[in-house]
């Protein structure tokens, strides 16, 4: 998934969950800047004080793809959450290890996150670290199928429309020829180039084991928002057995529309359409709401705030409010999410991830 689901479709479940404007922005950003913390490293700071960060993401073409730990510390529990085969602790699927770490939807491990998650929702990051395991939990749908190593698995062949809905000038298969796809590494979904990301898309392809495999975009994209809003209702009672109802009809049909009408390749491009939807009123959960946009970088952005700069510098000038600020948080909340998940989490389903 693009920001356009993991900022603003985010923003709006949150809101139709029972968040203020202000939680669910949180929420929101958190969850679109998983795919934006690239950096990685000890921040050195004018008065001696320290802190170390810790990266979510790395880009595709990031040399750091190379390198098995860096797959297993980023790929795995941030972008490509082990699914073992959709089967609860101490079962194992048919196969090798390999069908243990693909990506299944909303898996016994990914809802045990999400538990987890809510668990700890009063720790200062609580919602930061929402914000993390949705993205999680979100990919869960968009990236199943593939997994957060190199490996032949994540192979993608002959893509094609089953519904042609008329962005694409040629067909998926000649747009991967066209890529050079068979230099892009089999690493998740690289294979299948942002196939898997786009809310309108209908398609299907061969996979990695010569299975021909059908997707429906905006089924699965609804089934997550429908599974986010169900978590986020828990988070706010603090009860991760709760019964609650999911996205309200008004709210589901409104993002059905939002995903199906919004027939653009580029992801930033669907953002900027779904923020000028949600500030006309489009959905009525979040009235005529003056969304902030989102910035990963710059003067407005959450590491400009903790930091005083978007850059990093060799030292950098301690900020006051630096422990309260919220780039801190995301970074706090990103080491808790990793660690759950690669040391309490994966290994009760025999996966050992790093």
């Amino acid at each position: 998934m693009q920001i356009d689901f993991h900022h603003a479709t985010t923003y709006v479940v949150a809101r139709d969950a029972g968040f203020e404007h202000e939680h669910a922005d949180t929420i929101a950003y958190a969850a679109q800047y998983v795919d934006d913390a690239t950096s990685s490293g000890t921040i050195y700071f004018d008065n001696c004080a320290l802190y170390n960060r810790t990266s979510s993401a790395h880009k595709m073409l990031d040399l750091r793809n190379t390198e098995e730990l860096a797959n297993h510390e980023v790929w795995m529990p941030f972008h490509f959450l082990p699914g073992n085969g959709g089967l609860a602790a101490g079962l194992n699927p048919n196969g090798s290890f390999i069908d243990k770490i693909v990506c299944t939807p909303n898996s016994p491990v990914a809802q045990e996150m999400v538990r987890d998650a809510i668990l700890e929702k009063n720790r200062v990051y609580g919602l930061h670290r929402l914000g993390v395991t949705m993205h999680v939990y979100a990919d869960t749908w968009a990236h199943q199928g593939f997994a957060g190593v190199l490996h032949n698995v994540n192979e993608v062949e002959d893509a094609e429309e089953t519904d042609n809905c008329g962005v694409f000038d040629m067909g998926l298969a000649d747009i991967l020829r066209d890529a050079l796809d068979d230099t892009i590494p089999p690493l998740g979904h690289g294979r299948a180039q942002i196939f898997p990301d786009m809310p309108f898309l209908r398609w299907k392809y061969k996979n990695g084991q010569g299975i021909w495999v059908e997707r429906d975009n905006t089924k699965d994209f609804l089934d997550a928002a429908e599974n986010m809003c169900k978590a986020m209702r828990r988070y706010i009672l603090g009860d991760p057995d709760a019964n609650v109802s999911g996205l309200t009809p008004a709210t589901r049909q409104q993002i059905e529309k939002m995903f199906i009408d919004t027939v653009l390749v580029d992801g930033e491009e669907r953002h900027q359409a779904w923020l000028k939807a949600i500030r006309a009123g489009k959905f009525t959960v979040c009235g005529e709401q003056n969304i902030d946009g989102y910035f990963a970088r710059g003067k407005d952005s959450w590491k400009a705030d903790a930091l005083g700069t978007s850059h990093d510098l060799p030292v950098h000038k301690y900020q006051k409010h630096f422990l309260e600020s919220s780039w801190k948080n995301f970074h706090d909340a990103i080491h808790a999410h990793r660690f759950n998940v690669v040391y309490n989490i994966l290994p009760k389903y025999g996966i050992c991830a790093a």
